[in-house]
């Protein structure tokens, strides 16, 4: 049995009663306050939500300035409240229980949920990570880069207490994951995304990065931190992930893809081939010396003889400790012939890993981390929540169909959906989530946080679309919630401006006559119309809180412990819970 010794102030520890029983919470609380996280705020004037709320909510809030909104309502780690009026105890019930009922989204070592507050790595250079090297860095941009170091360096780190040394990245895009795992630390990789054009970006940025290196070579006789073992270049192959199909089908895409390797092929250079890159991402002005990299390494591997301790990993990614290479001993074995190729007919064991998969994908990995014996590893950040598959919704707007997507059978589309995806949450009563109340869920707060505070111009945009909702059914009442594209620097722009631009895009002409007055009165409000998002924010990391809890209970119930960590710096990258699952070693 694998277990995990987690340090508390990385992430909370939840017995399976106890699990159980927040889904409970939760869904309590979210059914009492749905027709808050229901709400389209663009509707704020055309279906009147400032008067569905208690009128003591109303004089509470009513008056509040945007810095204050964001000490009183929304910031969990403001202490020393003051407040201008006498809260009702039911607005403070529901701020306190959203707060408490909600994970974590500090990560390690972390600073403010101010968006404003510079992440340390990006504290010289905004635009450059200074614990990434250079050849890792192009064509990156810095929240990417924030995202594959810590990520990565978590895979390399159970890679190698599991002695997997195969990685399939799902959803892999343009590489820069597959990349750093490859070249960058030294592991067997394939990548499987379903755009063609992004595939053939991957591959194109590969050659360019071995390129780089061989040139590096010439001007010094050496490239920088590069081990000399050989090892394949990654693999990236386009393929669509099923979400209906069983993971079987997902292994035979996988060998199938290795058969026909869709890798960068031949290159000129000394550097065919994948090297490994030590401290290429941690550590590149590190000057300490051989025996003190092997101290660490030796205090790094130590008392790892029984499990795999997967918040010692997290402690490393975020504090820099993580070393350049090595390989924990007397740990996890994956099962199957040894890991030497994982483009092998009889595919090896892997960590499976899906940085941001999109909707119903890292549910669907998920089903296949429980499923397929060959994965022993399963790092998972989900993103996208209005795109998973539900009961009352099965096919959300905006999900990816691949060309061949006519060829799925009616057997294929299972009952399986992504949420909720265990039992225990499925028999909750209230546990339903709306598209809206998914869509929610993918907000930043601490990006709204940062506007609240600096008061920014930025507010006014949600009070804009609102008065133009009441416009355009005032003219078209058929017409619900368009798709407006958005219309660039709106804040900055008077409203009469902002609307000359916004009807064209519904198909109204921009000169449409409207009540010059009432759009002044209701920009008057424009407070309110803060307030009201603030509260369908305060609802949102609950609603993130719940789906990724039922994906953990849906582990729990299939014997599979798992944590859910804050990996990622929040302000920097909102969707930062990374959720991470060993099996056990074999007996």
């Amino acid at each position: 049995m694998v277990f995990f010794n987690v340090i508390k102030m990385f992430v909370a520890t939840f017995s399976e009663q106890e699990q159980r029983e927040l889904a409970e919470k939760l869904t309590s609380l979210l059914s009492t306050y749905r027709r808050i996280s229901d709400s389209y705020i663009i509707e704020f004037f055309s279906e009147s939500l400032w008067d569905t709320l208690p009128v003591s909510w109303q004089e509470a809030l009513g008056d509040l300035t945007p810095p204050q909104i964001a000490d009183l309502l929304l910031d969990k780690e403001i202490k020393d409240r003051r407040y201008p009026s006498v809260w009702p105890l039911s607005l403070l019930a529901l701020r306190t229980a959203a707060h408490v009922l909600s994970f974590p989204r500090k990560a390690p070592g972390g600073h403010s949920q101010d968006a404003g507050a510079a992440v340390p790595e990006f504290q010289s250079n905004q635009s450059q990570s200074s614990l990434l090297r250079h050849i890792f860095r192009k064509h990156v941009k810095p929240k990417k880069q924030h995202e594959i170091r810590r990520l990565g360096t978590l895979v390399k780190k159970l890679s190698d207490q599991a002695n997997c040394n195969c990685v399939v990245d799902v959803g892999s895009g343009q590489g820069h994951l597959t990349r750093f795992l490859s070249f960058g630390l030294g592991l067997d990789v394939t990548g499987i995304e379903a755009d063609p054009n992004l595939v053939s970006m991957a591959n194109k940025f590969d050659r360019q990065l071995l390129l780089a290196l061989t040139k590096e070579k010439q001007r010094s006789g050496k490239a920088q931190g590069l081990h000399s073992e050989p090892g394949p270049s990654p693999r990236h192959v386009v393929g669509w992930v099923n979400p209906h199909a069983s993971w079987d089908v997902f292994v035979q895409q996988l060998v199938t893809a290795s058969e026909s390797d869709s890798s960068i092929g031949p290159t000129t250079g000394p550097y065919e081939k994948k090297q490994r890159v030590e401290d290429l991402h941690l550590k590149p002005h590190s000057h300490q010396t051989k025996a003190e990299d092997k101290a660490e390494l030796q205090n790094t591997l130590q008392a790892k003889k029984t499990h795999i301790n997967i918040s010692d990993s997290v402690a490393q990614v975020n504090t820099g400790a993580f070393p350049s290479a090595g390989t924990a001993t007397g740990i996890l074995t994956c099962k199957s012939i040894p890991v030497t190729d994982c483009g092998a007919k009889e595919l090896d064991s892997f960590v499976l890993t899906g940085l941001h998969a999109c909707g119903d994908l890292s549910s669907t990995l998920l089903r296949h981390f429980a499923n397929c014996p060959q994965v022993q590893v399963i790092t998972s950040v989900a993103c996208c929540y209005m795109k998973i598959s539900t009961q009352e919704n099965p096919n959300p707007p905006g999900v990816f169909q691949p060309p061949f997507s006519s060829e799925i059978t009616v057997a294929e589309s299972s009952s399986e959906y992504s949420y909720p995806m265990s039992d225990w949450v499925r028999g909750l009563p209230g546990h339903q989530l709306s598209y809206k109340a998914r869509e929610g869920a993918c907000h930043a707060m601490e990006d709204y946080l940062q506007r609240l505070r600096e008061e920014s111009e930025l507010l006014r945009t949600h009070c804009y679309r609102a008065i133009l909702e009441s416009i355009i059914r005032a003219e078209r009442p058929d017409m619900r919630r368009p798709g407006v594209q958005t219309v660039k620097k709106a804040h900055a722009l008077s409203f009469s401006e902002y609307a000359r631009l916004a009807l064209p895009r519904v198909g109204l002409p921009a000169d449409l006559p409207y009540d010059s007055v009432c759009v002044e009165t209701m920009l008057a409000h424009q407070g309110k119309v803060v307030v009201y998002f603030s509260l369908v924010l305060l609802l949102a990391p609950v609603v993130e809180t719940l789906v990724l809890l039922d994906r953990m209970i849906f582990l729990q119930e299939r014997g599979f412990k798992s944590e859910l960590i804050p990996l990622f710096d929040a302000a920097f990258s909102p969707r930062n819970l990374v959720l991470v699952a060993v099996k056990p070693k074999e007996a």
